[in-house]
């Protein structure tokens, strides 16, 4: 599968310290905090597991691995992330902005490395990209042109579209940050939006049946634990009522849904295992630096677009990461 590069990583020099753990004598406990469900984040988890493994860090042998789903329920995170602390893990793991901010919030002490989250500077887990200081460190996806990126490639494959229903989820933060730059970003494409607002997934169906009533052509879904947990249900309602859609994981499009595009989370998890190998032999995470995507992926459903009736442009196609036919 092709992957394209699209943003430089931030350049560091990081200073040798001495070693607190050595990958060939000493066994290390690592816990994992996920938003998630065991099925949704398997394959990332698979991408972690294998890079430590290429840097000497044995499941089963130097290496336990702890790992708390909180199933798409964020207010559960506080209370997996103290069970996790009192396993007394030498790291923590935390996947996108939720989990790191639990995480946070029970700990100054124990290393974090985060994944996936949004603007940790803004969200105030850490200083500053370069120097984070405290006990956090990792990867960002705050890319936000990329918010843009998605609308924009529905408007291609729609060239009529006029009116898009955006689904967010009013209590994740970075959902919400997502609909404001929606919003920026429909004005220039002649776009006008329709709002679905949910917080949960009991009404999840009710919120988007609304938009069989709005009479709306497309389906633009923010990122948020709560969508991604429940990608069996909002991907083939997609493909169901003819709805030109898009999100920013491929498992979307895998799963019915027309496009996705953005970070490829697998890349973010492969690298994040270089900061856990560097941190559990010495490294402070207040001296390694935020690192942004480097690959992003397009996933292209043509089967779904053949089953509404959508052109997919021969150039868009040629450019994606994966076409399922």
């Amino acid at each position: 599968m092709r992957r394209r590069t699209f943003a430089a990583t931030l350049a560091a020099t990081f200073v040798a310290e001495p070693p607190l753990l050595r990958a060939d004598t000493t066994t290390a406990r690592v816990g994992i905090l996920s938003p998630f469900t065991p099925a949704d984040s398997e394959e990332w988890h698979r991408s972690l597991r294998g890079a430590l493994a290429r840097l000497g860090w044995i499941e089963g042998g130097n290496l336990a691995l702890d790992i708390r789903y909180a199933r798409g329920d964020t207010e559960r995170l506080p209370e997996l992330a103290a069970e996790l602390l009192k396993l007394k893990v030498d790291l923590l793991v935390t996947e996108v902005t939720e989990a790191t901010d639990a995480a946070h919030k029970a700990t100054q002490t124990i290393p974090i490395v985060m994944i996936a989250v949004g603007d940790p500077v803004a969200y105030g887990l850490v200083t500053s990209l370069a120097r984070p200081g405290g006990n956090i460190t990792g990867f960002s996806q705050n890319i936000l042109e990329s918010v843009g990126k998605r609308l924009q490639l529905l408007k291609q494959v729609v060239p009529d579209l006029v009116e898009v229903a955006i689904l967010w989820d009013s209590h994740d933060t970075n959902s919400a940050i997502n609909r404001r730059e929606v919003e920026v970003a429909a004005g220039p494409l002649g776009l006008r939006l329709k709002s679905l607002e949910t917080t949960n997934a009991a009404n999840l169906d009710t919120v988007l049946q609304a938009r069989l009533a709005q009479d709306v052509r497309a389906l633009y879904v923010t990122p948020a634990p709560l969508f991604v947990t429940h990608l069996g249900r909002i991907a083939p309602f997609a493909a169901q009522n003819r709805l030109a859609s898009v999100f920013h994981l491929p498992e979307f499009v895998r799963q019915g849904g027309l496009l996705a595009y953005g970070p490829d989370r697998n890349d973010l998890f492969r690298r994040a295992a270089g900061y856990v190998d560097r941190i559990l032999k010495g490294a402070k995470p207040a001296d390694l630096p935020i690192e942004q995507p480097t690959k992003f992926s397009l996933s292209i459903n043509a089967a779904a677009a053949r089953a509404m009736q959508i052109a997919i442009p021969r150039l868009l196609l040629a450019q994606a990461d994966e076409v399922i036919e």
